[in-house]
């Protein structure tokens, strides 16, 4: 695996540099635009470095090397989606949940013909409810069968389909954002091929539960802040080359005013997160401190006298604006409980005696939903019934205690006795990486001032550390709460297999066929095998595990051998 430096832009302003080279997002970076030097319409070659951006749009074979590895995400996910018979693991609650917002706007009880009580928010369920409703639905205890609009297949092929889906643009998004990340398509694609080959992941993505649509909306979300952050130095960039001076006393240091569109479009894209699970709340501080740092990077990079300053002052209206399309978001996914009479503490009328309900226009509508937030959120601080399956949050990167979806001993493998089981169990070698590449990354991050580290390293911790502390209360946990962390987890290791292919540093390229350009190649070259090595084991390690990943039916002494630790993954 080497770096492809093929697959980036050409142009001077957008030079190819190492996957950790040290950047401009620390305090003492050198490289800040000289007093003096800012203005006069000329960029200095150091500053345009440190402000070059990747553009990425017209890169066709960028796209080719994207579109095998999302391929091969999606083989994996849809092949045999409908085979595993009868609603799984939480598919009982959520595939019915989808169902009901299909029909009436709202969760229902088809048992009782009535609403449901639920307590998580509903974008999630409706995601589902919309696969059930273009392939069709089916519930045989409640006698429901409903032909598909679009295609007929099998029932379960309906309740799945969305999370694959969704399971495989996640992988898109990936590979993207880390070859935006690292300018490296090699990287990216590793990024993107490590996700998609990880069990944990391809469980989610084959089961109709919400932490595959959380972990897809978090990770959009980041990427619309990672080309936030591209735009706001394309912006300086361009500012600065027609003759900005932040010099000056009194002068405007900063370029023309520009809506900062992709910083909305992150908020929308958090809003439907919280829309999914309120759990991605948890990103909100993380994602707006990383913006500031960025914002106080570029500006420090451009020379702006007291850069943390002016970005507080510069952009916490474009947070807050940011904030207000998230919350507005999250509403939007309430609409169906809005527009419907049934749906729980919609109506005073239907709940009489409870506290907080109003049937006010509008008003009444915010006041009795928040009303059904407060209930839902002491349900979940009040969860301490223990569960067979549950698990602490430092158990989660070791692998200490999967959970089973399915498990069945019937069928016919050839061998006296069988077994078939989706256990929710990451790749091994790669959840196993997940603990080193972070500390490699803290190391890496500290030596080379580099804000992808920061980038990584903060939304990892946006992702677990709140966990730790809802540990502390005794409050039941399940490995798959690590969901929204995993492709930041992800991207720790590539930032270390980066690091193995390629030094870091801003050097000049050495003359071609001197020693030093050989030294070079020949370090590329060892480190691409490095890498490469890797990420086949990581594969054949999958391969391994796959049929406990998908429910193939097993002889039992197959099964078994898969069981490294038994006495916590059975």
């Amino acid at each position: 695996m080497t770096q492809a430096s093929t697959a980036h832009s050409a142009s001077a302003d957008q030079p190819e540099r190492g996957p950790v080279e040290r950047t401009d997002e620390s305090a003492g970076q050198s490289g800040a635009v000289p007093p003096g030097e800012s203005g006069g319409g000329r960029l200095p070659d150091v500053v345009r470095r440190r402000l070059a951006t990747v553009d990425d749009r017209l890169d066709r074979r960028s796209w080719l090397a994207t579109a095998v590895v999302v391929a091969i995400a999606a083989i994996l996910r849809l092949v045999g989606l409908g085979d595993i018979k009868g609603k799984i693991f939480d598919e009982i609650y959520y595939a019915r949940d989808g169902w009901g917002l299909i029909e009436h706007g709202v969760e229902w009880n088809f048992k009782d013909n009535a609403v449901s009580y639920v307590v998580h928010p509903p974008l999630g369920k409706w995601m589902i409810g919309l696969g059930e409703w273009a392939f069709g639905y089916q519930d045989t205890e409640h006698q429901i069968s409903v032909p598909g609009h679009l295609l007929t297949t099998t029932p379960e092929f309906g309740w799945r389909i969305s999370a694959a889906v969704v399971g495989t643009l996640s992988v898109l998004l990936l590979v993207r954002i880390g070859r935006r990340m690292f300018r490296s398509t090699a990287l990216g694609c590793a990024a993107g091929l490590l996700l998609a080959l990880d069990g944990f992941h391809l469980v989610l993505s084959r089961t109709a539960l919400l932490d595959i649509f959380l972990l897809f909306f978090v990770l959009a979300a980041f990427g619309a802040l990672v080309l936030d952050r591209d735009a706001q130095r394309r912006r300086w960039a361009a500012a600065l080359d027609a003759g900005l001076d932040v010099s000056r006393p009194g002068g405007r240091a900063r370029p023309p005013f520009a809506v900062a569109w992709w910083r909305l479009a992150a908020g929308v894209l958090l809003g439907c997160a919280v829309g999914v699970k309120w759990s991605a709340l948890y990103f909100v501080p993380v994602f707006a401190l990383m913006v500031v740092l960025w914002e106080v990077g570029v500006r420090r990079s451009a020379g702006v006298r007291r850069p943390w300053r002016a970005a507080l002052v510069d952009e916490s209206p474009w947070l807050v604006l940011a904030g207000m399309a998230m919350f507005l978001a999250y509403l939007a996914t309430w609409t169906g409980w809005f527009l419907s009479d049934d749906g729980y503490y919609r109506l005073a009328e239907r709940y009489p005696g409870t506290e907080g309900l109003s049937d006010t226009p509008v008003l009444g509508a915010l006041q009795n939903l928040y009303t059904y937030h407060r209930a839902a959120f002491d349900f979940h601080t009040g969860l301490s019934t223990p569960h067979k399956y549950q698990s602490w949050p430092w158990q989660w990167l070791l692998l200490g205690r999967p959970v089973a979806f399915h498990w069945s001993g019937e069928g016919n493998c050839g061998a006296p006795s069988c077994a078939s089981e989706i256990l929710l169990l990451g790749t091994p070698l790669l959840w196993w990486s997940f603990l080193p590449a972070l500390v490699a990354v803290v190391w890496l991050g500290i030596a080379r001032r580099d804000w992808r580290a920061g980038a990584i390293l903060l939304a990892v911790a946006g992702g677990l550390l709140p966990w730790f502390w809802f540990a502390l209360d005794g409050r039941v946990m399940f490995n798959f709460y690590a969901a929204p962390a995993l492709p930041f987890l992800v991207l720790a290791v590539v930032y270390v297999l980066g690091a193995i292919v390629s030094p870091a540093g801003e050097q000049a390229p050495a003359p071609p066929g001197s020693a030093t350009a050989q030294a070079a190649y020949d370090r590329r070259l060892f480190g691409g095998v490095i890498a490469g090595a890797y990420v086949l084991l990581v594969a054949i390690c999958f391969a391994y595990f796959h049929p406990i990943f998908v429910g193939t039916l097993l002889p039992y002494a197959d099964w078994s051998a898969r069981m490294w630790l038994d006495g916590r993954w059975i």
